[in-house]
């Protein structure tokens, strides 16, 4: 037997591996474009998820004979049934294709149209005329576009919410704990662990609730507009039917009522949604470096926390713990910041009737979306749930700091309290030597005004 076979297009014939259930047109862009990473599962499962609802629409709508969509239905659950390995032998396609994604929808149709013929040889199943009925390319791939982007915020939604839910605990537990605050990287005026922890968990509390606000956006679908917005060739009711099914399939809400001419050549809520993702990419950024500076060391450097010991630390230095979690969520951030560059430039390539940068777009986004779903998700178990405080370190921290002396300036006044600690600084005494030297307060008078834990305001919680 022929390790190819021969099948043609409208340009000509092509060999294709005689295995393969793609056809001629996948078999052309994946020898015009072998370049990058493939095109993501994700964006293959839901093609198929809404050729399924398109073909059931279109038996409703008495707009294919029954047996076909029927067939259709049945070939897309065998494929949806594979697992990912599997499933990815016959979706060879790369990300840098054509703009509109157009070959990898047709792999998907020729690949579901083959399939269709295994499980049927009676029923011809064409890849345009039957499995691409009533769609184009050009509003089923931004369709699968927002579906993809819809499902991935919920599932970092959900991975940010952990990390919320792993701080709360840390903010409960160490609420009186008193420490050092810092401002411009100098001592400040004491506030409790505690509270440093509330400030963590209100960001990401902030950044959860501009996704769940921004993400509606991606609720309006494309499906409906085929080749340039207006709906040619695709049923009246066609598109409704196929957005009500995939909100049953996903359990989100997607609707087709939307302006087709915006959704072909505009992902503005794509883009301002990763602009969201960016935003939570920041903050974690932040909260990952504030933890693994503070356990910085474990003696030389500021040691006020401990951090569990995932895994040896160097190949060279013995007994090292590194702050491995924070420093991947980190690197995860700062990708994203990048993908956002690649999102909003894409996003701006709406030449006239389509945007034709969709899968690099969609890519960059899903990307995003996943590295920041498991590094949080790393970062809250195997770091933050773990993670304790050096009492005695912030202790000291508080003791030796010269800031205290703000709580003396409203009884003796600001340029006092400034001579008082910039005189203990440089003769390298403590607060409480300096300011019974000045004479200007007693011992008894220091010891009821500097007291860490009520310059934290505690109460007011």
């Amino acid at each position: 037997m022929s390790d190819y076979r021969i099948e043609s297009d409208t340009i000509g014939e092509v060999k294709i591996p005689a295995t393969a259930l793609w056809g001629a047109q996948t078999e052309r862009s994946r020898n015009n474009f072998p370049t990058g990473e493939k095109m993501p599962l994700e964006i293959i499962k839901a093609l198929l998820q809404i050729k399924k609802a398109a073909a059931i629409a279109n038996k409703e709508l008495k707009n294919i004979d029954g047996a076909k969509a029927d067939l259709i239905v049945e070939a897309i659950d065998t494929l949806l049934a594979l697992d990912d390995e599997d499933l990815r032998k016959d979706f060879p396609l790369v990300v840098y294709q054509t703009g509109s994604g157009t070959q990898t929808n047709m792999n998907v149709n020729e690949v579901v149209a083959h399939q269709a013929g295994k499980l049927n040889a009676d029923i011809e199943i064409l890849p345009n005329d039957d499995v691409n009925k009533g769609q184009s390319s050009n509003d089923i791939f931004p369709t699968a576009m927002n579906i993809t982007a819809a499902k991935a915020v919920s599932r970092l939604e959900d991975s940010t919410q952990h990390l919320i839910d792993e701080l709360k605990v840390k903010q409960e537990k160490y609420w009186k704990t008193v420490k050092i605050g810092r401002t411009h990287l100098q001592d400040a005026t004491p506030l409790t662990f505690g509270q440093e922890v509330s400030g963590w968990a209100s960001a990401l509390e902030h950044d959860l609730d501009y996704l769940k606000t921004l993400g509606k956006t991606l609720s309006e679908l494309a499906m409906g507009g085929t080749a340039v917005g207006t709906g040619l060739n695709a049923a009246p009711g066609f598109a409704g039917i196929i957005a009500d099914k995939m909100g049953e399939l996903y359990g989100l809400h997607f609707t087709a009522d939307t302006n087709k001419f915006y959704g072909l050549a505009h992902h503005s809520g794509l883009n301002v949604v990763h602009g969201a993702i960016k935003t939570l990419a920041a903050d974690l950024m932040k909260i990952a470096n504030d933890v693994r500076f503070l356990a910085s060391g474990p003696r030389a450097g500021y040691g006020e926390l401990n951090i569990p010991a995932n895994e040896p630390g160097s190949s060279i230095m013995p007994g090292k713990v590194n702050p491995t979690q924070a420093e991947a969520i980190t690197m995860a951030a700062v990708r994203v910041m990048g993908n956002d560059v690649v999102v909003d430039m894409a996003s701006s390539q709406g030449n006239f009737e389509m945007n034709v940068y969709k899968p690099v777009l969609i890519s960059a986004f899903l990307e995003s979306a996943e590295l920041l779903e498991g590094t949080m998700r790393g970062f809250a178990d195997k770091m933050i749930h773990g993670l304790s405080v050096n009492s005695d370190r912030m202790e000291e921290l508080v003791d030796r700091s010269l800031m205290t002396v703000t709580a003396l300036s409203p009884h003796i006044g600001y340029h006092e309290s400034a001579t008082i600690a910039q005189e203990a600084l440089a003769e390298g005494t403590n607060l409480k030597e300096a300011a019974l030297k000045s004479g200007l307060l007693t011992e008894e008078q220091y010891d009821a005004w500097v007291i860490p834990i009520n310059m934290t305001n505690i109460d007011q919680k």
